[in-house]
């Protein structure tokens, strides 16, 4: 039988990404968020509940986050989980959390004081991406070209 560790999860992050560094000198971000879940039970009812995720990123990935995100940011986490457990005065503990591999932020970004290399080319990485409006042929254009001519195709 096949495996897969994989999910895709919207919410809002509940405070601000923690940022720390470990001694190879890697970033990791610790966010939580909360995803909110809307339902009708059997007698017709209304119901919400909010279920509370963990979430961990990794190097800039979690650099972008912590400069970017802040409570109540909505973002997009595509990730896997993963188990840890863990022992403190000797009292057994345990969490599932989920390893993002990529986050995409859901708010309108505001720019910080100073660019930065990712900004300068136009979007902060993690940015979502804006969508463009495909470009009408030019004039000067040669017949054929850009209206859907097959046959005149490179390959």
């Amino acid at each position: 039988m096949a495996n897969l560790n994989r999910v895709f999860l919207i919410g809002n992050l509940t405070r601000d990404p923690e940022i720390r560094y470990i001694p190879s000198g890697k970033a990791v971000a610790d966010l939580n968020m909360a995803i909110n879940r809307k339902y009708r039970t059997t007698s017709g009812e209304f119901k919400e509940e909010t279920c509370y995720v963990g979430v961990v990123a990794w190097e800039r990935q979690a650099e972008t986050a912590g400069e970017y995100l802040k409570k109540g940011s909505a973002i997009l986490v595509e990730g896997s989980l993963r188990y840890e457990q863990w022992e403190t005065n000797g009292e057994k503990k345990s969490r599932l959390r989920v390893n993002a591999d990529r986050i995409q932020f859901l708010d309108r970004l505001k720019r910080p004081a100073e660019p930065s290399a990712a900004s300068e080319a136009g979007q902060p990485q993690g940015a979502p991406a804006a969508a463009s409006e495909p470009s009408e042929p030019s004039a000067s254009a040669a017949p054929g070209e850009g209206k859907g001519d097959d046959d005149n195709l490179p390959f």
